[in-house]
């Protein structure tokens, strides 16, 4: 059975069998009683489009529970983060052992790039792996 990552949302727009929820991600230290004062807490806004056949009984302010599998949340952190980080190291390690420092950089930079541009175009593929639901 796997757990379920979740977080509290508002409906910003509802359209035929989607629902576009803004969510609020807030640092660890955003909750510290002291963050106003040091400056480092953080929050982003954040949108997604999430099909649900609940789309008809939401309306535009409500607030709902957005959910993920944790094991989707756990590749989305794999694929975005883990992957290009190993594509960095043995990139790196290796055009230095062909070429200078300089030219080893630019074509690991190079190689990390061209990771995320074809994750880039592979995201309508991969959106059908993150499926995220709602509960009101």
């Amino acid at each position: 059975m796997s757990h379920i990552a979740s977080h509290q949302g508002t409906v910003i727009a509802v359209e035929q069998g989607k629902v576009r929820v803004q969510i609020v991600s807030v640092s660890a230290c955003a909750s510290c009683q002291a963050h106003s004062r040091c400056g480092f807490a953080e929050s982003k806004e954040k949108e997604l489009e999430i099909e649900t056949p609940l789309w008809s009984e939401l309306k535009v302010g409500d607030t709902v529970q957005v959910q993920i599998s944790e094991s989707k949340g756990m590749l989305a952190v794999v694929l975005a983060y883990l992957v290009p980080s190993v594509i960095l190291l043995t990139g790196l390690v290796g055009f230095l052992q062909l070429m200078g420092e300089l030219r080893a950089v630019l074509f690991t930079l190079l190689v990390v790039a061209l990771y995320y541009i074809v994750l880039y175009f592979c995201r309508h593929r991969l959106q059908n792996k993150f499926t995220f639901t709602i509960e009101k």
